[in-house]
């Protein structure tokens, strides 16, 4: 990757869409259950969504930023 000039911001979104796209397969596009295994919100779950769909539409949507680790309970 760092052949290609990736900033470490874009690395981290690129991961984390991917690693939401494959959670939401495992649990059939459940929002609630995929937000549960993954520590989120399931509104932090929804926005990301929209927000990657947003980006995959010829418009560019807004950047996304990587989310928070989240607090071990």
């Amino acid at each position: 990757m760092l052949e290609g000039h990736i900033l470490l911001d874009e690395a981290l979104c690129e991961f984390e869409k991917l690693y939401i796209k494959k959670a939401l397969a495992r649990h059939k596009q459940h929002l609630s259950n995929t937000a549960a295994v993954l520590g989120i919100h399931r509104n932090t779950l929804a926005k990301r969504v929209a927000t990657y769909k947003n980006q995959d539409s010829p418009q560019k949507g807004a950047k996304v930023t990587p989310l928070k680790k989240a607090a071990y309970r």
